[in-house]
């Protein structure tokens, strides 16, 4: 057999078409080792995008409080007409957006504070619908269960009335205080005594009986604030006292009670010795921050922003929700 030097071998037509086949593949691995090298590259960079935070909306998440989680009870004693809003609302989003559980009792403003005082309720948090009950609970003579409280919100005063009334049509068109008078009229409000709203709607009445008489001889019937609304829908009365924003939360048709401005002025604090305090400021940072703001909004609230604390003691973790502090 004859050897060539590798310089001047030699090839056959077959070595030749096997040589062409080798150099063929090993062009399509390198290829495909090409394209997988580019993928990887590829995925990599998208990757590394993905995993690295957009700074295109930090300044937003940065301004907006962070929303404190935990588990547990939070019980919050409210007044009566923020119902619809507490229940169906804002406590189902606190809970969801929390871990925390969210337990409601309801009633006219001062007579939650009687309760408080008298220890009927352990309570967490106190909502008022007037400023000034939250002074029956401050200083040692009174339990020392306020210290502080934030006023976050407000809300007119208005006639809520039944469409199915058959003095709806004169509440559209007539002065409120001569319609109320006519033959037959069921008017509801709640207590004065023991309810801001109460108080409100007899200081309405006074005020408007030089024009109209007959109100002198009007007397409302008087029934729990949280059951006010359910009296309406259901027929029991043909109008009754609501504030603006519970007659939004309840779909109820108003007219304005003119006359005087007299509205509903709400405040929030965290009750001195309140059973479960983390989740306590927890609420009111929920409460006071975006989402529960804009919950209020929604339902016809009109903001105090942001809300202003009389007193002293607010917890440092409600400092980024309050004026001031």
């Amino acid at each position: 057999m004859d050897c060539h030097p590798w310089g001047t071998l030699t090839f056959t037509s077959g070595m030749r078409a096997r040589v062409a086949r080798v150099t063929m593949v090993a062009v399509a691995l390198v290829g495909v080792a090409l394209v997988a090298t580019a993928c990887s590259s590829s995925d990599s960079s998208t990757a590394s995008k993905s995993s690295t935070p957009s700074t295109s909306g930090s300044s937003s998440t940065s301004a907006s409080p962070s929303i404190a989680r935990g588990s547990g009870p939070v019980n919050v004693l409210y007044a009566g007409s923020l119902v619809n809003v507490m229940d169906k609302q804002l406590g189902p989003a606190f809970n969801h957006a929390t871990g925390y559980t969210f337990t409601g009792f309801s009633a006219g403003s001062s007579a939650l504070a009687t309760q408080i005082k008298g220890t009927v309720h352990p309570g967490d948090v106190f909502i008022s619908a007037s400023p000034d009950v939250n002074t029956s609970l401050q200083g040692a003579a009174n339990g020392d269960w306020v210290s502080w409280y934030a006023t976050f919100a407000s809300s007119p005063l208005v006639i809520g009335f039944n469409p199915g009334s058959t003095f709806a049509a004169d509440l559209r068109s007539k002065p409120w205080y001569d319609v109320v008078t006519e033959p037959g009229f069921l008017l509801g409000s709640t207590d004065p005594a023991t309810d801001p709203k109460g108080k409100l709607a007899a200081q309405a009445i006074t005020a408007q009986t030089v024009s109209a008489p007959g109100l002198a001889a009007v007397k409302p019937a008087v029934y729990p604030e949280e059951t006010l609304v359910g009296r309406l829908q259901a027929g029991q009365l043909d109008a009754a006292f609501f504030y603006s924003s519970e007659a939004v939360a309840a779909n109820i048709k108003t007219v304005p009670v003119t006359g005087q401005t007299l509205k509903a002025t709400y405040t929030a604090t965290v009750l001195n010795q309140a059973p479960h305090e983390a989740g306590a400021e927890a609420f009111v940072q929920y409460l006071l921050g975006a989402d529960g703001s804009a919950t209020l909004k929604k339902d016809g609230f009109t903001l105090i922003t942001p809300p202003t604390v009389v007193g002293t003691g607010a917890p440092a973790s409600l400092h980024n929700v309050l004026a001031g502090q």
